[in-house]
């Protein structure tokens, strides 16, 4: 077990201080479970109160003991309820905040009620902005961990190549392949903050179920085993000169990289491996103009308007009348963490160390998908790369 360092727990709390005072806020009370995990270094349920000056307390409601071994912060103690808030302030010397900023883009409204009544006359404001900066800015440790995730998507890519077969359902496949990661570490959750946000170990599917979208935010979606799911793979045989996506999430120590490979038994079709080759193409303009200060929406436009010059407009990122307006996210703790690589954000810049997924692709109806899918850093230089696995299509004998 990855035991986060203190000193990297202390950095990431001095930096939400910061802009705390920035913004006017006295503390952040943060429930949510990435957050928790972020900010402690361990993930037990409870409330974690960041004043603007000063350590943080970290309040536990159930396993203290593990808390305690998990976390390097200074301050955690054991309570019962939000109520017990106002005397456990008391106790560290401190009174109850008159600003307060709260995760509003994931609190649930009941529990925003209950922390209402503890919190009184304070002034409550969004969190959740400051949050998601802090987090987007990753350490050399946090990186490394990546690397870590990066390998075992590779090896799940080699796994694909070498099991892949005609006949097999793409729930055959993606369970091998869920095996394969599980074996190597993958924690078995990969975190999403949107609502109605929610994933296995990722997508993988197979032809004209490629092209089926979802209801999630996502340019791919797939049939899955049943409507109470709605997405990934589903029942439905693998054949020959048909793109087979494995859209894979490595999750581990906590960390997720984001990478999409195709496989193919025999040839694809020459209209889909030109589609292939275009999105290679998309992703190489990216990596071309990509450095700290750039827009994220000024990059979002001008792969946007790469992609329309090469005739993708009506199915790039997503069948037509269901396309997103994105092609990349960042990623870390969660999938859809900052930055957006998408439209209407031409006032955020990107900022060395980001960590972002790009994922250009296009949908043929009737016929299939394709498209790539890396996750890079961003130095001063540019991007680099910490996924890595080959870029051409696996082509199965």
């Amino acid at each position: 077990m990855r035991i986060t360092p203190a000193s990297e727990l202390h950095n990431r709390v001095q930096t939400l201080q910061i802009l705390m005072q920035e913004a006017g806020l006295d503390a952040v009370l943060m429930l949510q479970s990435a957050d928790l995990f972020y900010f402690t270094g361990s993930i037990q349920q409870g409330l974690l109160f960041v004043p603007d000056t000063g350590d943080p307390i970290y309040m536990v409601r159930k396993d203290y003991t593990r808390a305690r071994m998990e976390s390097g912060l200074k301050e955690i103690v054991a309570f019962r309820s939000p109520k017990d808030l106002p005397g456990i302030l008391a106790d560290f010397g401190r009174s109850m905040p008159k600003a307060v900023g709260l995760e509003l883009d994931v609190l649930p409204v009941s529990l925003y009620q209950r922390l209402s009544k503890v919190l009184g006359d304070v002034q409550v404001g969004d969190a959740t902005h400051l949050i998601r900066t802090v987090r987007a800015v990753k350490s050399e440790y946090e990186i490394e961990i990546m690397k870590d995730a990066a390998l075992m998507v590779d090896q799940v890519c080699q796994r694909a190549a070498e099991i892949i077969r005609p006949g097999m359902t793409d729930l055959e496949l993606a369970a091998e392949l869920e095996f394969t990661a599980r074996k190597k570490g993958h924690q078995g959750i990969t975190r999403m903050r949107g609502f109605n946000s929610e994933l296995f170990y990722g997508h993988i599917f197979s032809g004209a179920d490629s092209a089926a979208p979802a209801y999630l935010d996502a340019p791919l979606g797939g049939i899955g085993v049943n409507p109470s799911i709605g997405q990934g793979a589903s029942y439905k045989r693998i054949e020959a000169h048909q793109p087979i996506i494995v859209d894979f999430a490595a999750a581990f120590d906590g960390y997720l990289v984001d990478q999409t490979r195709i496989f193919c038994i025999g040839e694809l079709p020459a209209d889909l491996q030109k589609g292939y080759d275009d999105m290679v193409a998309i992703e190489k303009h990216l990596k071309e103009i990509a450095r700290p200060g750039v827009s994220w929406g000024g990059l979002y436009e001008s792969c946007y308007n790469l992609a329309c010059e090469m005739g993708h407009k009506e199915h790039f990122m997503g069948s037509a009348g269901a396309q997103v307006s994105f092609i990349g996210h960042g990623v870390g703790v969660e999938v859809d963490e900052y930055p957006f690589i998408a439209r209407g954000f031409k006032e955020q810049v990107l900022k060395e160390k980001m960590t972002f997924a790009f994922e250009p692709k296009v949908v043929y109806p009737g016929k299939g998908a394709v498209g790539i899918e890396n996750t890079f850093w961003v130095e001063d230089d540019g991007l680099k790369h910490i996924t890595f696995t080959r870029e051409e299509v696996f082509i199965i004998d």
